[in-house]
């Protein structure tokens, strides 16, 4: 072999490399996505992920230490984006949503479709055909448990949609194999939320980072939510704070389910 040829298939690597930016990347650069991304509203996130924000067209998993964490405050400013122009899908939430506190937020209630299954595998169903459907931009998902055969199902009903599909589970799940690639565990700080990136395209994140975030918190009276008060990221976890949620005996008239 001529010594010219290591150059020459090195470049012809870097040339098969360049044609398929979403399908390969070095494991200490940053990676990228084939579809369109929105973003957080968190500058400090949005760098931390690929694209700068939130992929359509696949699975994100948010593994949370408990419900209220503080996730639906992380992902208020995307989905209020979202909601100008489709409806935003809260598939089995954990409790029934505040309409009111959500218009205050900048969701409209006439874009939110609350579905409510009696079954696991109802809800996976759902999920399905509200990917497959296509008419709404975002579809919140929480499972407590999921197999990882129901995960590839969405992952690909995902990639062939354009809405962007969180699936909410417990941060219990966070040593299980997933298709997702993206994702983060969140548990509760004062004023904020304290995230750990277990899966991106690109480098490895060690440590956990603090994000503090708006005041407005979509399942609760906005008129009730405190201030968030600055805090030393290096004692965020000594300070939880979580969001509060109204019983459902006392809103159950707010909103009916209605099915897709």
């Amino acid at each position: 072999m001529s010594a010219s040829a290591p150059s020459s298939i090195s470049a012809a690597a870097q040339s098969v490399v360049a044609t398929l930016p979403h399908a390969l990347w070095r494991a200490d650069q940053m990676g990228s996505y084939q579809g369109v991304v929105t973003a957080s509203g968190y500058p400090s996130l949005d760098r931390e992920l690929p694209n700068g924000g939130w992929p359509h067209s696949a699975l994100i998993e948010l593994l949370l230490q408990q419900a209220g964490s503080g996730e639906i405050r992380l992902l208020q400013p995307a989905l209020a984006r979202i909601a100008r122009q489709r409806r935003i899908v809260l598939l089995q939430p954990p409790h029934l949503p505040q309409i009111g506190a959500w218009n205050a937020s900048g969701l409209a209630s006439e874009q939110l479709l609350w579905i409510k299954a009696v079954r696991s595998a109802d809800a996976l169903w759902s999920a399905e055909q509200v990917l497959r459907n296509g008419s709404c931009g975002a579809l919140l998902l929480w499972q407590s448990h999921i197999r990882g055969e129901a995960l590839r199902r969405l992952h690909l009903a995902a990639q062939a949609s354009d809405t962007m599909l969180w699936v909410l589970r417990p941060l219990s799940a966070a040593h299980e194999s997933s298709p997702s690639p993206l994702r983060l565990t969140l548990r509760p700080a004062r004023g904020g939320v304290e995230i750990q990136l277990l899966k991106r395209k690109g480098p490895q994140h060690e440590h956990a980072f603090y994000l503090p975030l708006s005041a407005v918190v979509p399942e609760i009276d906005p008129a009730a939510a405190v201030p968030p008060t600055p805090l030393n990221p290096s004692t965020a976890r000594n300070h939880g704070s979580l969001d509060r949620h109204t019983p459902a005996a006392a809103g159950a008239g707010n909103i009916a389910p209605a099915l897709v």
